[in-house]
């Protein structure tokens, strides 16, 4: 089963939105790229969110183009900062899980669950992409393949 991961969508500065809630980009982005993730058939039992205003709203979007079976919940240990290891070690897909987080606590999930490091980055987030991981029973983590809205 698939663990696919999220950096939410562009957000609005501080300034202009204390908690930071997608910007006009940010929206377009991520419907653009869940558009596309529906077209390809992209299949997502639940997906799951750091309760960040951004996150939410980014996994709403992604949810309305999906329809996860389980819907949206927010999940505890996914913050930018939050420690990945004691993260990784609780993760259990027996369906296609999407998380949807920040930087950099998701370029150190993906670097961690395929190289045992935080410090080894394997992967660059883009805003509103999506990573999709698998786990292989002999090799672990892989990469099985990305979404990203910007490929240059």
């Amino acid at each position: 089963m698939a663990l696919l991961l999220v950096q939410h969508g562009k957000s609005l500065p501080k300034d202009k939105d204390p908690a930071k809630g997608l910007s006009e980009e940010g929206i377009s982005e991520v419907e653009r790229i869940a558009g596309i993730a529906k077209k390809y058939g992209v299949n997502v039992h639940r997906i799951m969110h750091s309760g960040k205003k951004r996150a939410l709203q980014t996994a709403e979007i992604f949810a309305e183009a999906l329809k996860p079976d389980e819907g949206i919940q927010e999940i505890e240990g996914i913050k930018p900062l939050d420690d990945v290891d004691v993260f990784a070690d609780k993760i259990e897909i027996s369906d296609n899980l999407m998380l949807v987080g920040h930087l950099p606590f998701m370029e150190r999930l993906t670097s961690y669950l395929i190289t045992g490091s935080i410090e080894k980055p394997v992967f660059k987030f883009q805003n509103g992409g999506i990573l999709c991981m698998d786990k292989d029973l002999d090799k672990g983590w892989l990469i099985k393949w990305a979404l990203m809205p910007d490929i240059g």
